[in-house]
């Protein structure tokens, strides 16, 4: 029952997107399920699927529930599925953007250069996956005990958090967690507030500031580490 929702919940985003093709790539790729992988399971070539990412093909209500559900299948035969992070989680697919698990630690100093990010303190961590954040739509959809089950399963990884102003909010959710991030990327800004700074002292978390474009950040991140 609770899988048969979550998959609703992306069948409505994928439907409800104004590029259904990103949509489906962005779900597949939070699955880290290959073209190959997901074409077999649906008896299809992988140039059907890359086709229906790139917009060259539309996808009807049926295939997007097919397309799903696939996913879901695929993802539940494996050792640590994916969707056992989401369940609890309401409504968190439009506050993702990006959710990956690397193929091996990554030291901070590796990522950051990935990121074309500036360290803004010298604490040192492995980072083992990453989040991208849209800011705007968390603070808008999750209260405090949302925000701590978010932060609940990203323990050891990088939390980006994008479309934010000073990098405040972020770090004071950071700071009144249980549990903590392996790294916190503000993205997008000049300037970081001092305040974002000092909790991230006191909490003895690496600090990444980064303006690259989330797209070519996310491509990055996921071709060098995954």
């Amino acid at each position: 029952m609770e899988h048969r929702k979550f998959a609703e919940r992306i069948c409505g985003e994928i439907a409800l997107a104004d590029h259904h093709g990103e949509a489906m790539k962005k779900w597949r790729q939070i699955f880290s399920i290959s073209q190959s992988e997901l074409a077999r399971e649906l008896g299809i070539s992988p140039s059907v699927i890359s086709d229906y990412e790139a917009g060259r093909r539309n996808p009807g209500v049926a295939f997007i529930k097919k397309f799903v559900l696939a996913l879901i299948k695929i993802d539940s035969q494996r050792a640590n599925p994916v969707i056992s992070k989401y369940i609890d989680l309401p409504e968190l697919s439009s506050a993702i953007i990006d959710l990956a698990e690397y193929s091996r630690a990554v030291k901070i100093d590796d990522f950051c250069s990935r990121i074309g990010g500036e360290r803004l303190n010298n604490f040192e961590r492995l980072i083992n996956g990453h989040t991208v954040i849209d800011s705007l739509n968390a603070i808008l959809m999750f209260n405090a005990y949302d925000f701590y089950k978010l932060f609940g399963f990203t323990s050891e990884r990088a939390l980006i958090f994008t479309k934010i102003t000073s990098g405040r909010s972020p770090m004071v959710a950071v700071r009144v967690s249980s549990l903590k991030p392996s790294t916190v990327v503000l993205h997008g800004i000049s300037k970081v507030d001092e305040m974002a700074i000092k909790i991230a002292e006191a909490e003895k978390i690496p600090l990444i500031r980064t303006e690259l474009e989330v797209k070519e950040m996310i491509e990055r991140l996921r071709r060098d580490f995954l």
